[in-house]
């Protein structure tokens, strides 16, 4: 399962980084930037799933361990270390691969559409 990051989109002041984050474990996680300035990310990432998102170099990636009704901080990760190369070979089939370049590369929302 792949998740897109199309909302919130990074500071467009600064550089960023095309990042992929997967939850490889089986309990529910909530994925948070909080240390960049006049920023703000939070993503809930279930077990299995691909997080995909733009950050800018000096971020840092939170992962909150969920329980029943509290989380734990279980890691942070820098988003320099979570930085992919290709994206073509995180997408589903179905999806058009020039779509998701131009949204990567621009900072402008864009609605991917698609069929089976």
């Amino acid at each position: 399962m792949l998740l897109m990051s199309a909302l919130d989109p990074a500071p467009a002041a600064t550089a960023t980084l095309a990042c992929c984050y997967v939850n490889a474990t089986g309990k529910i996680q909530v994925a948070r930037i909080t240390n960049v300035e006049g920023w703000y990310f939070e993503r809930v990432v279930f077990p299995g799933q691909h997080l995909m998102f733009e950050a800018p170099p000096m971020a840092v990636l939170e992962i909150h361990t969920g329980m029943m009704a509290s989380s734990i901080l279980s890691d942070t990760i820098p988003c320099d270390q979570l930085q992919i190369e290709e994206v073509e070979n995180l997408l589903p089939e179905w999806l058009p691969r020039q779509v998701v370049a131009e949204s990567l590369s621009d900072s402008t929302p864009t609605q991917i559409t698609g069929s089976r």
